[in-house]
């Protein structure tokens, strides 16, 4: 069991440096907001936020990578649907059911790890992917 949470830090210590740069990189081509940042990450704190932005932790939780993946997958499936406008896509209105008229980033900004996936899921299945 020891061994396993070990492990655990580890490929959270790896993976958190390149998770975090990318995240910011999708923030910026998104224009996101510090308060949009943090909800998509999970966060309540400016300061940890501004902590992961200068690279000042060493591994963030499994929650948190969670989101970044369900993120960087939105983000790579637009820009192969609709690779001149992807990065508009989520602040446009959107009147698939999942969204009833409201722009995708209101589901992104609910702070609900769920809202994350299902939008995962409806970009993916727009892609023919299951």
């Amino acid at each position: 069991m020891a061994k396993a949470l070990t492990a655990d830090v580890k490929n959270r210590k790896d993976l958190t440096g390149p998770a975090l740069r990318t995240f910011f990189r999708v923030a910026d081509a998104w224009n996101l907001n510090e308060q949009e940042q943090m909800r998509i990450l999970g966060l309540d704190s400016r300061s940890t936020l501004q902590s992961w932005k200068r690279g000042g932790v060493a591994a963030i939780s499994k929650d948190a990578l969670e989101r970044i993946s369900y993120i960087l997958g939105i983000y790579k499936g637009l820009k192969v649907l609709l690779p001149k406008s992807a990065d508009e896509w989520v602040r446009k209105p959107n009147d698939a059911p999942l969204f009833g008229g409201e722009p995708a980033l209101r589901r992104l900004v609910s702070g609900n790890v769920a809202d994350l996936f299902v939008v995962r899921q409806y970009i993916d299945a727009q892609r023919g992917y299951p």
